[in-house]
C-alpha cells in the first residue's frame, strides 16, 4: 500500500514535466556536451581527467534510467558541476525552469540565505513572521544536518568557480524543487527554540512579506553621505544608462574630497561600460585591463605529444631529435595546457576630468564578470582601496551550444588574469580590507550595512 502511494506521489510530482527526449537524443546531448568541453573548456587542465571521464561514464548509465526530461537535464547539470566553473552551465529548458519553485510552499513563503556556512530565513510572508521569525537557522532537512543535505542533494548540481559562490547558491536554493515536492525541516529560532515543519511546494497567494521594503534603486545612484563624501552605486554594467548617469553627475562630483563606489551585487555586463567609468579614476590615459588566454589546439601537435611523457619535458627526446622546449610545447598541447595569448596592450581612454581623491570600492561575493574587469582597470591606483568581501571569481567568454530539448549549455573558453598573470578565477578578487556581512546586514538591510560603515570609518581616519 505504501509503495503504491509513493508511486502515485511521484507520478503527481512529474505529471506536468515533459518527457519528449528519446534515449538517442539524451545520449547525443550528453556526448555533445562532453566532447565540446574536452575541446573547448579553457580550465580542463585543472580537472582530473580520470575523474571527468568516470563522471561521463556514470552519466551515460544515469540518463538511461531517467524518467523524464527534468531528471535527464539534472544528470547533465551534475556532470557539468564537476568542472567547477561559473561560466560553464547546462540550462534547463524554459518549460521546465518555469516549474521550479524556490520560495513558495502554499501557506508559507520562505526566503533562505547563506551566512558564514549556515542557512537562515531572511524573509517570510507576513502572516507567518511569528511562527518562523527571520533569523531562524535551518538546522536539518529531511532528517539530515543541513550541511550534509546540501553536500548530498544540492551542491552536486551547482556549477560555481568559487566556494563562496557555491555556498551562496546552495543556501538560496536549499529547498528548490517541483510542485508537490516535500521537505521536513527543523529550524532554530533566534531565541533558541527548536521547531519542525513539513513543507510542500505549492503556489503561495500571500504576497506581503515580513521585511521592510527596500526603496526602489536605480541602476546608477549618487548621494552625499557627508558634505565632501560622495557615495556612488553602480548596480550593473549591462546597460550604458549607468555611464550616462555617471557622466551627468560629473560637475556635481567635482566637489567630492572622498568617494565610495559601491559595486556590490553588480553581476557585470559590458566591459566597455565598466571602462567608460573607470577611465575617470585612473591617473593617466593608459588603462591596463585583464590578460586573456585560450587553448591552442593543433591536432598534429597533440598527436606527437601523445607519444611523449612528463619526463620528456625535463630532458627532451634526444633519440627523436626533440629538444626540451619542443617536447614541452608538444606535451602541453596534448594535455590541453598550451595557450594562445591574446594581444595585450594598454587601452587609451582620454578624459579631461580625473578623480584622484581617496576612493573606496565596495565589493561582495556577487560582484562579478565586468564588475571584476572594473576592479582590474583600477588595481594599481594608489588612492583606491577595495573594501568588503572577495568577488564572485568567475568570468570568461562562454561558447553557447544547442542541446536536444530546446535548451543550451555554456562552456568557458577564455582564461582571464590580472595583467601580471595573477589568477583570480576560482578565488575571487581579494579586497584590501575584508569586512564580511553580518547576519543583521542580511536581515535588516535598511538599518545595517557594516561594509559601508567600515568604508566610511576608513576614510575618516585617513590623514
Amino acid at each position: 500500500m505504501i509503495f503504491t502511494l509513493l508511486i502515485l506521489i511521484s507520478q503527481g510530482l512529474f505529471a506536468q514535466i515533459p518527457n519528449t527526449l528519446s534515449l538517442n537524443d539524451r545520449i547525443y546531448g550528453l556526448s555533445k556536451f562532453w566532447s565540446d568541453v574536452n575541446y573547448n573548456f579553457v580550465y580542463l587542465y585543472k580537472i582530473d581527467q580520470q575523474e571527468w571521464d568516470t563522471a561521463y561514464q556514470k552519466t551515460i548509465d544515469n540518463i538511461q534510467n531517467t524518467n523524464n526530461d527534468y531528471e535527464y537535464f539534472r544528470a547533465l547539470q551534475k556532470l557539468c558541476a564537476v568542472l567547477k566553473d561559473g561560466h560553464t552551465q547546462v540550462y534547463l529548458p524554459e518549460e521546465i525552469q518555469n516549474q521550479i519553485m524556490t520560495t513558495d510552499f502554499g501557506e508559507y513563503r520562505l526566503f533562505l540565505t547563506n551566512n558564514h556556512g549556515k542557512i537562515y530565513v531572511f524573509d517570510i510572508n507576513k502572516s507567518k513572521e511569528e511562527e518562523i521569525p527571520v533569523g531562524s537557522e535551518i538546522v536539518k532537512v529531511n532528517g539530515l544536518p543541513t550541511q550534509q543535505y546540501q553536500a548530498e542533494f544540492v551542491k552536486p548540481y551547482i556549477s560555481a568557480s568559487t566556494e563562496h559562490d557555491l555556498n551562496n547558491k546552495a543556501g538560496y536554493n536549499l529547498l528548490s524543487g517541483l510542485k508537490g515536492e516535500k521537505y521536513d525541516i527543523e529550524l532554530k529560532t533566534p531565541k533558541g527554540e527548536i521547531k519542525q515543519f513539513s513543507l510542500a511546494h505549492a503556489e503561495s497567494q500571500e504576497k506581503e512579506l515580513s521585511s521592510v521594503p527596500i526603496p526602489n534603486r536605480n541602476l546608477f545612484d549618487l548621494k552625499w553621505l557627508e558634505d565632501d563624501l560622495a557615495y556612488i552605486a553602480i548596480r550593473t554594467f549591462d546597460d550604458a544608462v549607468v555611464v550616462k548617469g555617471f557622466e551627468s553627475k560629473l560637475t556635481e562630483l567635482k566637489k567630492a574630497k572622498k568617494i565610495i563606489i559601491d559595486i556590490r551585487d553588480n553581476a557585470g555586463g559590458s566591459g566597455k561600460n565598466a571602462l567608460n567609468i573607470a577611465k575617470y579614476f585612473v591617473k593617466g590615459d593608459s588603462i591596463y585591463g585583464s590578460k586573456s588566454y585560450s587553448r591552442e589546439i593543433i591536432p598534429t601537435e597533440r598527436a606527437i605529444g601523445s607519444f611523449l611523457t612528463a619526463q620528456d619535458t625535463v630532458n627532451g627526446k634526444p633519440e627523436w631529435g626533440i629538444s626540451k622546449d619542443e617536447a614541452t610545447n608538444l606535451f602541453n598541447s596534448y594535455i590541453g595546457t598550451k595557450f594562445y595569448t591574446f594581444e595585450y596592450k594598454p587601452i587609451i581612454a582620454k578624459t579631461d576630468l580625473k578623480f584622484n581623491v581617496p576612493t573606496i570600492i565596495l565589493t561582495n561575493n556577487y560582484t562579478g564578470s565586468a564588475a571584476e574587469d572594473f576592479l582590474i582597470y583600477l588595481n594599481n591606483e594608489s588612492n583606491i582601496t577595495r573594501v568588503g568581501e572577495y568577488t564572485n571569481g568567475s568570468t570568461g567568454q562562454p561558447l553557447q551550444i544547442d542541446l536536444p530539448g530546446n535548451t543550451t549549455a555554456w562552456i568557458c573558453t577564455k582564461r582571464v588574469t590580472f595583467p601580471n598573470g595573477e589568477e583570480f578565477i576560482g578565488s575571487g578578487i581579494k579586497p584590501n580590507i575584508i569586512i564580511k556581512r553580518s547576519l543583521n546586514d542580511i536581515l535588516y538591510p535598511t538599518k545595517y550595512d557594516s561594509q559601508l560603515e567600515g568604508a566610511k570609518n576608513y576614510l575618516k581616519n585617513l590623514k
